[in-house]
């Protein structure tokens, strides 16, 4: 399948954030102090942002007590890194994916977020990633797969469907975070098309916010 060109995938929205400023704020999750930078700017659009799903998957992590100390850990559209950090500091082996647009802010916060008596198991690489073509490029030996609120534009379905494939094939969960909105193709995604090829697990809903973690797992 011909991949699509990331940048006029995931376009920086007009108007979105039309005065660049920079915001930084630190979050309490899965245990740990994390500061983010944040920088608001056209160019970054999305990626900004520390979404209200990474936060419910860093919850969900840590009231499940899923073990990562260790584990070998790759998030897609990492954004901030905020989630990717946090598994760091908990000790996994951490590599984080975005589009290149985004690499720098979070090159700069895993700089600033590195513990003080070091990364446990290395500090978090920061590489660019674009569905259904740089994938090939990684390897499919990972214990775990992320992904906080990036099932939001159909047409990107098709390419991180063959990238998940890819970087699960030897066995990784899945745990992806998602506001289910309708309009988005949102459930559509997790109700038909993730399904034809990966067991899907609801793991955790909140309806106040309309948040939902999925599993998923490579038939």
């Amino acid at each position: 399948m011909m991949s699509a060109d990331p940048e006029l995938v995931f376009p920086a929205e007009d108007g979105l954030f039309e005065e660049t400023f920079s915001a930084q704020n630190t979050y309490r999750v899965c245990g740990q102090k994390i500061t983010i930078l944040q920088n608001y700017c056209a160019n970054l659009g999305v990626s900004a942002s520390v979404w209200d799903s990474a936060l419910h998957l860093c919850r969900f992590l840590e009231e499940e007590c899923v073990d990562l100390r260790g584990k070998r850990i790759i998030e897609l559209g990492a954004g901030t890194g905020l989630v990717g950090i946090a598994t760091a500091r908990l000790g996994a082996h951490v590599t984080l994916t975005d589009v290149p647009m985004a690499l720098p802010q979070m090159e700069r916060n895993v700089a600033c977020n590195a513990p003080s008596t070091g990364w446990p198991s290395g500090a978090p690489a920061v590489l660019r990633l674009a569905w259904g073509r740089d994938h090939t490029l990684f390897s499919s030996s990972w214990d775990f797969v992320l992904g906080s609120d990036i099932v939001y534009l159909p047409e990107s379905f098709p390419p991180l469907l063959d990238t998940l494939a890819h970087l699960s094939k030897d066995g990784a969960v899945v745990y992806l975070a998602s506001p289910m909105r309708s309009e988005l193709g949102a459930q559509d995604f997790y109700s038909r098309l993730l399904p034809q090829s990966f067991s899907v697990e609801l793991v955790r809903r909140d309806p106040n916010t309309n948040i939902s973690v999925y599993k998923a797992t490579l038939r």
